[in-house]
Parts: C-alpha cells; sequence; structure tokens
C-alpha cells in the first residue's frame, strides 16, 4: 500500500507542471494534470470518430500515463523542436517514477508510456491524436492566445499537429484544418516558425 501512495503522491508534483496553453476563462496557464485529463476525456468523446474499434481502457490510461515524465523533465511547447536528449530525460522520469511502483503495475503503466511513445499502434496514434489536438483546441476557442505570444505561424502548427491528427483520428483533422485555415485569414498566427 504504501508504494502506492508514494506514486500518487509523487504524480501530485504534475500539477505543479506549467504548460503554454491556458484554460479558457483562466489567467493563468494550465498544468499538465489538467492537460492529461482533459485529453483522456477528449480521446473518450472521439472513439466514435476512430477509423476502426479500438480499446477505449488502453488509450485512456496511455494519455494519464503519457507526460509524466515532465515531473522531472519539464514542459516542452508542442511547436518546438526537441531531440532525443529530451526523449532520454522524459523515459528516465518516467522509469523512476513508475519504478515506485511494486513490479506488475510498474512493468503495465511503463509498457503504456513505451506504446505511447513509440505511436505504432493504432491506441497509440489515436492517443497522440488527442494530445495534439488539445492545445490548438483551446488556441482555437481563445483568439489563438499561445500561437500569438510565441509567434506560432499557421505553416508551423499544420506541420506539427498535422500529421498525428490525420494518422490518428481523420475525422478530427478534417475538422480542425478547416478550423485552422478559416483562422488564419484573422491573422491569429505569428509570422515567426
Amino acid at each position: 500500500m504504501q508504494a502506492i501512495v508514494d506514486f500518487i503522491l509523487e504524480l501530485d508534483r504534475l500539477k505543479g507542471v506549467t504548460r503554454q496553453t491556458r484554460p479558457l476563462g483562466l489567467d493563468r496557464d494550465e498544468n499538465s494534470a489538467e492537460h492529461s485529463w482533459q485529453i483522456a476525456l477528449l480521446a473518450l468523446s472521439l472513439l466514435p470518430h476512430a477509423r476502426q474499434p479500438l480499446d477505449g481502457d488502453r488509450v485512456v490510461k496511455m494519455l494519464l500515463v503519457h507526460d509524466i515524465g515532465e515531473i522531472d523533465a519539464g514542459d516542452v511547447l508542442v511547436y518546438a523542436d526537441t531531440g532525443p536528449d529530451r526523449q532520454q530525460a522524459e523515459r528516465t522520469a518516467v522509469e523512476r517514477i513508475v519504478g515506485l511502483l511494486p513490479a506488475p503495475q510498474r512493468d503495465e503503466l511503463l509498457a503504456l508510456w513505451l506504446e505511447f511513445d513509440a505511436a505504432t499502434t493504432p491506441e497509440a496514434q489515436f492517443a497522440h491524436a488527442a494530445d495534439r489536438a488539445m492545445p490548438a483546441l483551446l488556441n482555437l476557442a481563445a483568439g489563438g492566445h499561445s500561437w500569438v505570444k510565441h509567434g506560432i505561424s499557421h505553416a508551423r502548427v499544420v506541420s506539427r499537429i498535422g500529421p498525428p491528427i490525420a494518422a490518428g483520428c481523420p475525422a478530427l483533422w478534417d475538422y480542425m484544418k478547416t478550423r485552422l485555415d478559416a483562422e488564419l485569414a484573422r491573422g491569429w498566427f505569428g509570422m515567426g516558425g
């Protein structure tokens, strides 16, 4: 029991990892725990639009563990270029954090994180679609807040989120591409990379 309590208390630190997207109606950036909760519900809501039947429980579990490495590694803006060092830092953090649990649970959560990271299964691709979509959906609902703040161009948004969303949930990408193109005309996007 103590191992589970230690794990859960360590996960509480995810609430302190600040992201670059604001929750609607709030004058602060969201944290990674809020993001994980919201994309898990987004994925559940999108399941009827998946290309094929998926294991929804597996998708939600992946989304609940996918960002726990940010407890040690911090968050990086989705539009930033990151390399293998960042990936290794997150993996090391995940191994440390899930390592607080007994072997069966530790192994299951690590396997889910690795599956999400590899993005080769239909469930992982669908989970990636939800993960990439949520910050953009919040930006679309808030006048492009973080795109303007960080000078993110329309082309950069489309190139970073388009492929994983289209691969994981084409119906969602069709919707988002139409919205993104419409907002381009409104000048929400920066001129930078």
